[in-house]
């Protein structure tokens, strides 16, 4: 029973860190979106979609994999000897990526920036230091070291945040904001680097690098297919409809992605836990992880996604202007159902990595991407951004169904199908009356929401879908 209390532990820090990270860029959208045209907007959401790009290309699988190999190693010399080959193959792997979108900046720049090659570069750089500090917080989360992964990430974002509000708010242009998103990334990156070789020390070797690149190789073609299906729907709509466009998308788009937010604290902390178990041969103590995961994000992720749904419209009337909101709001109850596949699929598939399948995995999420890409190209022109998220919703449904039936050959699958039911028939019953109950303007919509969160508990409870064993434990954990 300890060891869950410390994994529902981990689970809420990192949640809160996940919430804390959202919220930062939910806050800035009514400043971005008031203060530049919507094509202006449209840029910027390229610039994140653009850093979220590089990192999944140019780390070559290598953050997962030190997870994979090094969270059950005990001895400081053989991490440090593993730690370092990685992090110099991945430096040199995003100079060479980058360099190459520098080549074709002009290019690049036409597509997907309006022609702004300033933009560009500064993306390319800001992209640089996210490849490097995406491996060096994998440290953290390897030797479970959760306060510190959590803190790094919130400063990564709020110190970019914060600075790229002054700069709006003192009435510079997009390229001299999109500077104080690289503040962020590039303090952060001072910050790690010298607490991990305080901590660490420095040692060398490459005898372990060629078993730890043929695990992370084959996860790579998933990383970026993973990129197309969650944000390729942005270059295809800047080519096809314009950056304005993308400014209309992008806000709906980001409500409906704040679910995977859910999934995170799993995606973070299952990796590091199952291996330990795995190895040992105690199957049963996976099985067990991974149902209460699987339960737990149900539980918070459903009510959302229909909350979200419901609330699309006002929200975005409340954070962005009337025309992105009227354009938009549509997208969220795509992308909320889609994210929601989303997690699901990110449980069930440690299922597969356990097992070290993970070629599976590159081979789904390559059909995925190309597939996403083609209903991409299909629909945008015919229903406009619609087409987009419905692109993402078929694609994820298409990835949670084959990884489902795919992991079910090794392990049972870790549903509780009587609690699942339970949770929709409470969400969609506290969805109704938040529907019902139409709330205008922001203050209008937290209240709204505090109180179909308290109907849907009380719900939860009445329908006994929490044991008193569960909650005991949560108690015990507050």
């Amino acid at each position: 029973m300890l060891e869950y209390k410390r994994f529902v532990q981990r689970i809420g820090l990192v949640g809160i860190t996940n919430i804390l990270i959202s919220l930062s860029s939910l806050i800035f959208i009514p400043i971005i979106t008031k203060s530049f045209t919507t094509a202006e907007y449209g840029m910027w959401s390229q610039i994140l979609t653009t850093v979220a790009l590089l990192p999944n290309i140019a780390n070559l699988g290598l953050p997962y994999t030190m997870v994979r190999f090094l969270s059950a190693e005990t001895d400081k010399t053989k991490f440090k000897e593993s730690f370092y080959p990685m992090i110099t193959t991945t430096t040199i792997s995003t100079i060479i990526i980058c360099s190459i979108f520098l080549i074709f900046a002009q290019t690049l720049a036409n597509s997907l920036f309006n022609g702004n090659v300033t933009i560009l570069r500064i993306t390319v750089i800001i992209s640089f230091f996210a490849c490097i500090n995406l491996m060096l917080i994998s440290y953290y989360r390897t030797i479970k070291k959760m306060k510190k992964y959590s803190l790094y990430l919130v400063l990564q974002s709020y110190i970019g945040v914060f600075v790229c509000i002054y700069l709006t708010m003192s009435h510079y242009p997009i390229e001299t904001v999109a500077w104080g998103l690289f503040t962020g990334y590039f303090a952060v990156f001072l910050m790690m680097v010298i607490n991990i070789l305080h901590n660490l020390g420095f040692g060398f070797k490459f005898s372990t690098l060629k078993d730890e690149i043929k695990f992370a190789l084959p996860t790579v073609p998933s990383n970026i297919s993973s990129w197309v299906v969650d944000s390729s729907d942005k270059y295809v709509i800047s080519i096809i409809l314009g950056t304005a466009a993308v400014g209309c998308y992008s806000p709906g788009y980001a409500l409906g992605s704040i679910l995977l937010m859910f999934l995170s604290p799993f995606a973070v902390l299952l990796p590091a836990v199952l291996p330990e178990y795995f190895e040992k041969g105690d199957i049963d103590e996976v099985n067990k992880y991974l149902k209460y995961s699987m339960k737990y994000y149900l539980l918070l992720t459903v009510p959302a996604a229909v909350g979200l749904s419901v609330l699309s419209k006002s929200l975005l009337l409340s954070i962005t202007t009337f025309d992105i909101a009227q354009k938009g709001f549509i997208v969220t109850p795509f992308v909320a159902l889609g994210a929601l596949f989303m997690g699901i699929y990110g449980i069930t598939n440690n299922i597969l990595i356990l097992e070290k399948n993970t070629k599976i995995l590159g081979k789904l999420w390559i059909f995925v991407a190309i597939l996403n890409i083609i209903v991409n190209i299909l629909f945008v022109p015919k229903f406009g951004i619609l087409g987009a998220a419905i692109a993402t919703l078929i694609c994820y449904i298409f990835a949670f169904s084959v990884t489902t039936i795919v992991s079910k050959r090794y392990m049972p699958l870790p549903y509780e199908h009587k609690s699942s039911i339970k949770i929709i028939i409470a969400s969609l019953i506290m969805g109704l009356v938040v529907y019902l109950l139409n709330p205008i303007g922001i203050i209008n919509i937290i209240l709204v929401s505090i109180f179909g969160a308290l109907i849907y508990f009380v719900l939860i409870l009445a329908f006994r879908t929490i044991s008193k064993k569960e909650i005991n434990m949560i108690k015990s954990i507050i």
